[in-house]
């Protein structure tokens, strides 16, 4: 727990953005926990989320701080008050492409439902907004292979500058009391 904790990454995160076929959120989730991202925040208004249970997601919200939103400003806002940027992702000429973003600074990367994307007031309260150069005939990657793209290269980067060296902070230490106290009933079955 101690070497995972030591290389997360509290300041890179995702948002899902009203993302519904369960098993897409799931691979999300397992991306952002095998890439060292420690929060996702899941926006949601309606209709209701998809069950994200242990099972479906491969126990991957065990080692994640989710959050809940309802609304994208409320989502925005409590990023931003963190001091992180959004960067939500958009099939559109004007969206930059990915790998042009700075990626070791703090930010989140907004990933949208599989049908229209992005919600309009995610995309109007976005920092910025990027895409994936594709060469085909089909016009987006699925969105949980979409977020492992994106995630890769912002490891890439965050490796590149050293931000996966491990590090012990307060951040840190309450995350490891949490995971210790969860698993402690399990250890002594």
């Amino acid at each position: 727990m101690r070497h995972v904790l030591a290389r997360r990454q509290p300041d890179l995160q995702v948002v899902i953005d009203n993302i519904h076929d369960p098993h897409n959120a799931a691979a999300i989730l397992r991306t952002c926990d095998g890439f060292g991202a420690a929060v996702v925040n899941l926006l949601y208004g309606d209709p209701e989320p998809p069950e994200l249970t242990e099972s479906v997601a491969g126990k991957a919200t065990k080692w994640l701080d989710l959050k809940w939103f309802t609304q994208a400003r409320e989502c925005v806002d409590a990023l931003h008050s963190e001091g992180i940027k959004v960067f939500a992702t958009f099939v559109d000429d004007s969206a930059t492409d990915f790998r042009e973003v700075d990626w070791t600074t703090p930010v989140a990367v907004a990933f949208g439902n599989e049908h229209r994307g992005c919600t309009p007031e995610l995309v109007d309260l976005a920092d910025g907004l990027i895409h994936i150069p594709m060469v085909g005939m089909t016009q987006s990657f699925n969105v949980s292979v979409s977020a492992a793209i994106v995630l890769a290269e912002a490891v890439r980067q965050r490796l590149a500058a050293g931000l996966y060296e491990p590090r012990w902070d307060d951040w840190r230490e309450e995350r490891l009391a949490k995971w210790i106290s969860r698993e402690e009933p399990e250890l002594g079955q």
